[in-house]
C-alpha cells in the first residue's frame, strides 16, 4: 500500500474546489493508495514518473516512487489550466 503526501500547494488547490467536487477529489486521492496507476490515468509526456487522472472537469497531478512506496501531489487544477 501507497503513501500518499500532498504538497502545501496542492491542499490549497483542494481547499478552493467547488463544494460539488471537492468529494469526488479527495476520495479519487485516497483511492491512489491502493492503485496508483488505475484506469484513465496518462503519464505526462517529458517527464519521467508523472502521470494525471481526471476527477470531472479537474485533474490531479502527480508522481510515484515504487521503491519508497510514495505518492506526491503536486497539484489539483480546473482542466483549463492543470497543464
Amino acid at each position: 500500500m501507497y503513501s500518499i503526501v500532498i504538497l502545501r500547494s496542492a491542499q490549497k488547490d483542494i481547499a478552493l474546489l467547488p463544494k460539488s467536487h471537492y468529494q469526488n477529489v479527495v476520495n479519487r486521492i485516497q483511492s491512489l493508495k491502493e492503485n496508483p496507476r488505475p484506469s484513465g490515468c496518462k503519464k505526462l509526456v517529458g517527464s519521467i514518473n508523472e502521470y494525471r487522472i481526471r476527477v470531472g472537469d479537474y485533474r490531479v497531478l502527480y508522481t510515484i516512487s515504487d521503491s519508497i512506496l510514495k505518492i506526491l501531489v503536486i497539484k489539483v487544477k480546473h482542466r483549463k489550466g492543470a497543464y
